[in-house]
């Protein structure tokens, strides 16, 4: 993830753990990405990847107060370097500053667009507020009309928060609404120091041993699973194969038995890397702290720093610091342990390391489980999962006739129902 405007941002969302890191570095009188970071970063990164297909991430922050100008540029550079390659672009925003200018650029260049959306209007206004404290959700819903009119192909992602985490219907259907095809619905965890820590940072990591309280904005954990279970009991029934949430289809690869496509699911981690607007390279998104900073791309290669001993310790100590409670546990096989970033809690018999999430996706995965087993099986046999809504409505159509039948005069003559009289012996 690369943060070309570093942590600047024009929203002030009450939840968000990157505006802070603006405190690691105080000197900067600028957030723009310059020039030569910017082009060391582009060579440096096509010429890293083995693949045909380069992918860059752009983030922040917000990406697009740079303006549109700063992007021209970005594509010109990787035309410069592409060197047979494809190259693609993918840019999460907040939307709000989106008009015709960017949506004819990115149609153009085919930018693939992440619009950050916490659901309608009271729920995404809850939190994601500007910097004056107005709401933005008309402005959000602005932008996303502007990528509709000009063809752009966009997703969008629900930061499921204490608030909209109790109202998961009414987040999905507005997403559905809104014209999203693909969602990701990312919980929401934070803890919040005591003290500043050395950084001046609030917001602080498992890492940090500093007294913390889990901020107040935090989804709960097993709300978040009962959030999931929410929406995927209506996806599952209604819109498999048309609408695409995340977890669904990382879970199902787990079923299925294939590597997880998303770092925190998968048994370790560290392929997602991000990049400050200096070329500075830290470990991970959730952890640009002064710790885990690898080093800068105009110093040493992004090959370098990314296959680094500090890096690839960092992504196997996800796998080998599961607590034993994790490692017995019978869905770990999809969680994972899940991020790093959420291990600060201890197991029920006081070892430390378990993740704050722990309860809600063993709610979750649990849940799915007969509806996974179903879809995995119709993959491994070529067929398409969506015949889990067929299978779903020919189970239930059956239990509802066994209720009526149950519910209906006995067939004895005595007047009562059936399940009241003969059909208790089969009760």
């Amino acid at each position: 993830m690369t943060k070309p405007a570093g942590p600047l941002c024009n929203l002030d969302c009450k939840y968000c753990f990157y505006l802070e890191k603006e405190n690691l570095y105080h000197d900067v009188s600028e957030w723009r990405m310059p020039p030569n970071v910017l082009e060391a970063y582009i060579r440096q990164y096509i010429e890293s990847q083995p693949t045909a297909n380069v992918a860059f991430a752009w983030q922040g922050g917000e990406p697009t107060v740079l303006g549109v100008d700063f992007f021209r540029e970005v594509v010109k550079l990787q035309q410069r370097y592409a060197n047979g390659k494809r190259i693609e672009n993918t840019i999460q925003t907040n939307g709000v500053t989106l008009d015709d200018e960017w949506g004819k650029f990115l149609s153009e260049n085919r930018f693939l667009v992440g619009v950050s959306i916490d659901g309608p209007r009271e729920l995404h206004d809850f939190y994601r507020v500007d910097k004056g404290g107005q709401p933005t959700f008309d402005r959000v819903v602005r932008g996303v009309d502007v990528l509709k009119r000009h063809g752009v192909e966009f997703n969008t992602l629900t930061c499921v928060h204490r608030n909209n985490s109790y109202h998961p219907l009414e987040v999905y259907r507005f997403l559905k609404e809104l014209g999203s095809t693909f969602m990701q619905f990312i919980p929401i965890v934070e803890r919040i120091s005591i003290e500043p820590n050395p950084d001046g940072l609030v917001l602080i990591s498992p890492q940090d041993t500093e007294r913390a309280n889990v901020a107040s904005w935090s989804v709960e954990s097993s709300q978040y699973g009962k959030f999931l279970c929410a929406v995927f009991d209506e996806w599952v029934r209604n819109d498999v194969g048309q609408y695409f949430v995340q977890i669904f289809d990382v879970a199902l690869e787990s079923w299925y038995g294939v590597p997880q496509s998303l770092c925190v699911f998968a048994p370790t981690c560290g392929s997602a890397l991000a990049m400050e607007h200096n070329g500075d390279l830290y470990s991970c998104d959730h952890f640009v702290y002064s710790r885990n900073r690898l080093g800068n791309i105009l110093e040493q290669p992004i090959s370098w720093l990314a296959t680094s001993e500090q890096q690839q310790q960092f992504g196997l100590d996800k796998r080998d610091t599961l607590p034993r409670y994790c490692r017995e546990c019978s869905v770990r096989f999809a969680c994972n342990g899940e991020c790093p970033k959420h291990r600060f809690i201890s197991t029920p018999d006081g070892e430390p390391g378990l993740n704050y999430l722990c309860a809600g996706y063993k709610i979750f995965f649990r849940h799915i489980d007969p509806y996974m087993k179903f879809m995995a099986e119709q993959v491994r046999q070529q067929r398409a999962p969506a015949f889990v809504m067929d299978w779903i409505a020919e189970k239930e159509s059956a239990k509802q006739g066994v209720a009526a039948e149950r519910n209906g005069p006995c067939p004895c003559g005595s007047g009562k129902k059936y399940k009241k009289c003969c059909g208790q012996s089969n009760s």
